[in-house]
């Protein structure tokens, strides 16, 4: 499920969660709400493509990915994980949750 959440600062920002409830990315700041509803659209687009996902190692040596879209801007990132294997069955959960997830406004 994608949640979309208004800022008090009148920006946007979404998250995506697993059936489970745990928050599995998260989207940048958007300037408007249709421009956050596209973010979250390019998600289930690009999220069943592997080559959209940036594996990334953070300075602590924890591990997180990026989602890309088709123009290699990151439209949403993932928590730190502590392995590798971490990071990828994070990876497959977006893959498996995003492209069929509702959108609730918060």
């Amino acid at each position: 499920m994608f949640e979309l959440t208004k800022k008090d600062d009148d920006t946007y920002h979404f998250i995506l969660k697993a059936k489970n409830g745990q928050i599995i990315l998260s989207s940048e700041l958007y300037s408007s709400k249709g421009a956050a509803e596209n973010g979250i659209e390019s998600v289930k687009k690009n999220s069943v493509e592997d080559i959209r996902y940036e594996r990334k190692t953070a300075k602590d040596g924890r591990f997180y990915f990026n989602l890309k879209s088709s123009n290699g801007q990151v439209i949403g990132s993932s928590q730190t994980y502590t392995s590798e294997s971490g990071m990828e069955n994070g990876i497959a959960s977006v893959k498996k949750n995003a492209s069929n997830a509702t959108k609730t406004a918060m």
